[in-house]
């Protein structure tokens, strides 16, 4: 038996991949449910029904989706040209940071119409700025930028951690670290009055979208594809490879900072240490899943909200630990490299 490329992957079948891959990762948690107990069908109903079944439970689970699909854009960006960015967690928090830094009121004093753009631009910037230094690394000396990503989330976390508990110390907190808030006005208008749903969500659907064209009708799209597919038949077709990595390198650690300037502007409101519970780490799951392609990014982004908002209602019903969202999300990645290889290469005898 051996794997044989598919010249051309069917749309069909490219579709039929991922859902695939979803239905057997619930069917193989579902035996997990089952082993603690309790009806499988009863535990899965329950947990739609905390994720969407009330007005609370459905904006908390699209408030959930907004980070996701910004920092799953951001490593979707970055893994389509091979650039192995696992550092989105410590780009978010920088670009948070950076954001309570100049929306407090010891920064920026403008209009809010004016100053809450330049705040996400300041976001993006800082985690753009995090990420060209592995790339600048691997382009100069071949440094392998997964490791270096990486360890740069602990340095990051733990520069945002001196930085609360010093020159950005809120006074006003009791001596809980957390950073000075944002001035009231600059936090983002609710799309749902009475809930923290805000237009976050509207901009990371519209950067899909913006990517998406970008990927499939532009030059710059068609150049950064290549750089990933074959650095070297790219270079030798006039493809300049390290002007378009540092630009896919822009755009990935961008979307991450800006993932964690939204987070700040739209939902806390000020920077603590556990601002993210790992949201950069899991935007590489919701890349993997959805196949790096950023329409898809916005679909994989809602399941695996769903899957940890409607975890807590399904425990709290149940009895069945929350953790069992992390085991369905890490199944359903699992499945979902099975389901891309055999998607992608037929089976020969």
């Amino acid at each position: 038996m051996r794997l044989e490329r598919r010249a051309h992957v069917p749309l069909s079948l490219a579709i039929a991949a991922p859902i695939g891959a979803v239905v057997a990762a619930l069917i193989l948690a579902g035996l997990l449910i089952a082993l603690a107990g309790v009806p499988v069908f009863e535990a899965y109903r329950r947990m739609l029904i905390g994720a969407f079944g009330s007005r609370l439970s459905i904006s908390e689970t699209l408030t959930r989706t907004t980070p996701l699909i910004l920092t799953g854009l951001a490593a979707a960006v970055a893994f389509r040209s091979r650039v192995w960015n696992i550092g989105a967690e410590g780009q978010f928090y920088l670009g948070a940071l950076a954001t309570a830094a100049l929306g407090s009121k010891l920064g920026l004093h403008l209009a809010p119409l004016v100053e809450i753009p330049i705040l996400m631009l300041a976001g993006a910037l800082a985690g753009a700025l995090l990420l060209l230094v592995p790339l600048g690394l691997r382009l100069k000396f071949g440094v392998d930028e997964v490791v270096t990503t990486l360890l740069l989330n602990f340095v990051a976390v733990l520069f945002v951690s001196m930085m609360i508990e010093g020159p950005l110390k809120d006074p006003l907190a009791f001596g809980w670290p957390q950073s000075v808030p944002i001035l009231a006005d600059m936090a983002l208008p609710k799309l749902l009055p009475r809930s923290r749903l805000h237009i976050g969500l509207l901009v990371a659907i519209g950067l899909a979208l913006v990517l998406y064209f970008i990927q499939s009708r532009t030059r710059f799209g068609l150049e950064a594809r290549a750089a990933g597919l074959n650095p070297q038949a790219a270079r030798f077709a006039g493809v300049p490879i390290g002007s378009i990595l540092v630009r896919v390198a822009l755009i990935s650690g961008g979307l991450a900072g800006l993932a964690g300037a939204i987070e700040v502007l739209g939902v806390k409101g000020y920077v603590t240490t556990d601002l993210s519970p790992g949201f950069g780490y899991t935007g590489v799951v919701v890349a993997m899943l959805a196949g790096l392609n950023p329409i898809g990014v916005i679909v994989a982004a809602l399941f695996v909200a769903t899957m940890f908002v409607g975890a807590d209602g399904m425990s709290r019903a149940m009895g069945v630990p929350s953790f069992i969202a992390d085991v369905i999300v890490a199944l359903s990645l699992l499945t979902m490299l099975v389901a891309l290889l055999l998607a992608n290469y037929r089976v020969r005898r």
